[in-house]
């Protein structure tokens, strides 16, 4: 069925906005006027509405506020100011697009199609006024012209309901239509193993009857009855191992595939595919960073990525296991994470090639080194200058992973940039599905890093990055994110992904249409905890007491040093947050909200964990000023007996007592960050049990239900954050059961929503499903990706010889000094709302 793209201009944009500019001239022109002022230049949402205040005329400028140009500013993300136009890109809705000018002089507005802005927009980069007619553009909208799209921004994100829907509607609805999932069945093996059907059913119209005649036996034999001794006499009917471990669960199998047979609908499809044996190999590819399990948290390019993908791979595990025992299968599952070899190791494991996952049974990582003209590279090197390396590493881990697992995986799920670019390569070779997760897109952690991307160019390489992206967007078969923001934003916020639907890199290419978050390829799946990490405070037989200790020395310890500052009794609950300590996160906030809120002060302490107290021992230029920062607060409040500072912390097992301390003793956990991706600490933090205000700008909005589950707080506004933290503390000074009652709201949210098993369980489903439809139906999108191949070849390779390759008499800190010494300065801030 054809839809409309994405980005779409509305007809009706002109007529409405042109009426209300006709009859509201004087101060419409004096508005436009105050920003042809300020020259060529892009202003950003809050100028817009700051000049729009600032008129005068209280009346008038609510008449206009209440317009359909007073609609158009309170929705534009962008304005871009050439004298005499002004043009505005305006975002109706999540991931709607219109496109407007006005010419200042006449006041007249015209409507500009993606192109028409996007050249507007590279006039203004350029410095010049007129349109380069030569422009490379990429348009991905004609290949998906006929494929089902989602229209309604609240259907973003639940794709493959939305394609179950679509796709049964159509390929069931005739008896005959039904021959694609017989063929589907008859397809599954096992390394020569025939499993579902065998050759005795040769056609849908015999397997209708063979069905009939295996349900009537299994009705006859005790539901935990084991497929060992039933197997041979399905076997005779034609159907084979996969179909469940008892005669119970293979009746209810066969039900299913009947239903379907008979009345076909979305839910029971899914459910059906659910038990299907279909994936019994896995690889996951992250090749930036130090990855190892112990001894690099904190290391250059190694964080939270590593955490996840561990949790991801043990939770994964449990869940083939599991799914392969209740199909019947005696077949071990394979989970190999691709990463990279670092020769110089610098005391990590690094550089082992083959490690074992701690705390799974058959999972392990596969390490393959960086190579350029068969030279291995021995140091690290920073996630930005990995591109130059990453087509001959896929190569070489797509032979050693077909080696590895004697074939290819069922899946491969890319992580980041780079993983995601090196999973689409082993994809294409390989023939395997491909899933995108990407943490954290760069293009909208800095603002105009794509009409300017010639001054970061020289220490980020976004020309090299972005194209990745884009590649790997287009190229994947489903895409899981953890959030909805990280989509689509929110009203007045743009979601990562959506900052790739157009943009324009001056110089180099045009995206009109990159990637639509109305495809049904985008599916939400949020990660959990490790429950065996993070677990409630009330849970006393699992309490490490051994720890309280250190704990309590950590707390309350009065030794001043490099580990911790400050000094803090027992008398009052906590305030207690963890973090990285940078601009983002905003530590050095809440330090100043609670040294202005005398109440605050008054009953409660606050406790921080978060980067080094020591601005010596730290290699990052953001954190030195944020330690700075931190320590004239500590003075200026004078904070010394009420706010304990303490060192960054990596061991898990200890944070996550450290988290059931803080809840045993009535604390709160604060996430004050000014935007947050997803928001992992508070997850961890509600997993434990304890009462968590977090920030509204991100993920963390989708993981609390405000007033229930915990709160949400506006960094932008530390004063009310205050008042809020003061509110609870007295409400729970006057009845203790308040704090209880949230306390275990976040327990039942997490459990409901946010678990690692919840997370394999969809995301094996997705893996199934997707499957599924690419056999049957043209989800492979060839035309698309031949359209990817000559983009690959044609511009991301030549981009590729503009990386300066590595050298390996540099060190790791001498790289990441020389990085902070190039590019333009500190990342913006991502989620700014207007009123910042």
């Amino acid at each position: 069925m054809a839809t409309q793209p994405a980005l779409r201009r509305l007809n009706s944009i002109q007529e409405r906005v042109q009426k209300v500019v006709q009859s509201n001239r004087n101060l419409i022109l004096d508005l436009l006027s105050r920003y042809v002022k300020q020259g060529r230049t892009i202003l950003q949402p809050h100028h817009l509405l700051d000049e729009l205040n600032n008129l005068g005329d209280a009346d008038q400028v609510a008449e206009i506020k209440d317009s359909a140009f007073g609609n158009l500013l309170q929705n534009c993300q962008e304005a871009m100011v050439l004298p005499p136009w002004v043009g505005f890109a305006v975002r109706p809705r999540p991931g709607i697009w219109e496109y407007v000018r006005i010419n200042v002089e006449e006041l007249t507005l015209e409507e500009l199609s993606v192109s028409e802005y996007l050249s507007f927009k590279e006039q203004l980069a350029n410095g010049t006024d007129g349109e380069d007619p030569f422009v490379l553009e990429l348009d991905f909208a004609p290949f998906n012209a006929n494929f089902p799209h989602m229209t309604r921004p609240s259907s973003i994100g639940h794709g493959v309901q939305f394609l179950n829907r679509h796709l049964s509607s159509k390929l069931f609805h005739t008896p005959d239509s039904m021959e694609p999932l017989f063929e589907f069945l008859r397809m599954h093996t096992y390394r020569g193993q025939t499993l579902m059907l065998n050759d005795r059913i040769a056609s849908l119209v015999r397997l209708r009857p063979q069905l009939v005649k295996a349900e009537e036996a299994l009705s006859k034999l005790p539901e935990k009855t084991p497929f060992a001794d039933f197997a041979h006499q399905l076997q005779g009917l034609g159907l084979e191992k996969g179909w469940g471990n008892s005669a119970g669960r293979a009746l209810e199998t066969i039900k299913m595939l009947q239903d379907l047979l008979q009345a076909p609908d979305p839910d029971t499809l899914e459910k059906f595919l659910a038990r299907i044996p279909m994936v019994f190999s896995v690889v996951i590819v992250s090749p930036h960073g130090y990855f190892g399990q112990e001894g690099v948290l904190g290391l250059p390019d190694t964080g939270g990525q590593v955490v996840y993908i561990l949790d991801q791979v043990r939770a994964l595990e449990n869940e083939m296991l599991e799914n392969l025992q209740l199909q019947g299968l005696d077949i071990i599952p394979q989970i190999v994470i691709l990463t990279r070899l670092i020769p110089n190791a610098i005391g990590t494991t690094c550089n082992q090639r083959i490690e074992k996952v701690t705390g799974s049974r058959f999972s392990h990582i596969l390490r393959i080194p960086f190579r350029h003209d068969g030279k291995v590279l021995n140091n690290w090197i920073s996630r930005f200058d990995v591109y130059p390396y990453l087509e001959t590493y896929a190569q070489e881990a797509a032979r050693e992973i077909s080696t590895d697992l004697a074939g290819p995986p069922d899946l491969i799920i890319g992580n980041y940039s780079d993983g995601n670019l090196v999973a689409t390569l082993m994809c294409q070779q390989l023939g395997v599905t491909q899933c995108t997760i990407a943490h954290a897109l760069e293009k909208t952690k800095y603002p105009d890093s794509d009409i300017y991307w010639k001054k970061f160019e020289e220490k980020y390489h976004f020309s090299c990055q972005f194209t990745a992206d884009l590649i790997a967007m287009n190229h994947a078969d489903f895409i899981i994110t953890s959030t909805y923001q990280e989509i689509a934003g929110s009203a007045k916020t743009v979601g990562q992904y959506e900052s790739h639907q157009a943009f324009t890199m001056p110089g180099l290419y045009r995206v009109v249409n990159g990637v639509n978050v109305f495809d049904p390829k985008f599916n939400i799946v949020s990660p959990g905890a490790d429950m065996d990490v993070y677990f409630p405070y009330t849970d006393k037989e699992r309490r490490l007491t051994k720890l309280h200790p250190t704990i309590e020395d950590l707390l309350f310890g009065t030794e001043q040093s490099d580990e911790h500052i400050g000094v803090i009794d027992k008398s009052k609950p906590i305030l207690f947050t963890m973090a990285r300590l940078d601009k983002v996160k905003n530590l050095t906030g809440l330090v100043e909200l609670y040294g202005k809120n005398n109440k605050l002060k008054e009953l409660t302490n606050l406790v921080i964990v978060g980067g080094e107290i020591n601005p010596a021992k730290s290699k990052d230029r953001e954190e030195v000023k944020e330690i700075a920062k931190m320590h004239d607060f500590i003075k200026e409040y004078n904070l010394h007996n009420s706010f304990r500072w303490i060192r960054s912390q990596t061991n898990r097992v200890q944070n996550g007592e450290l988290y059931r301390y803080i809840a045993e003793a009535g604390g709160v956990f604060v996430q004050p960050a000014l935007y947050e991706g997803f928001g992992l600490t508070v997850v961890e933090a509600m997993t434990c049990g304890l009462p968590t205000f977090a920030t509204l700008h991100g993920g963390p909005a989708e993981i609390i239900e405000h007033g229930i589950s915990g709160f949400h707080i506006d960094p932008y506004h530390p004063d009310e954050v205050a008042d809020e933290l003061v509110t609870f503390f007295e409400k729970v000074k006057s009845d203790s059961s308040f704090w209880t009652k949230i306390s275990e709201a976040a327990l039942q949210r997490i459990y409901s929503s946010f678990t690692w098993k919840l997370y394999a369980e969809r995301l094996m489903t997705l893996t199934r499903v997707y499957g599924f439809w690419k056999y049957v139906s043209n989800l492979h999108r060839r035309e698309a990706r031949r359209y990817l191949e000559m983009f690959y070849t044609l511009k991301f390779r030549e981009l590729v010889k503009t990386v300066p390759l590595s050298k390996d008499d540099e060190g790791p800190e001498e790289k990441t000094e020389t990085k902070a010494r190039l590019g333009p300065g500190q990342a913006a801030i991502v989620g700014t709302p207007a009123s910042a």
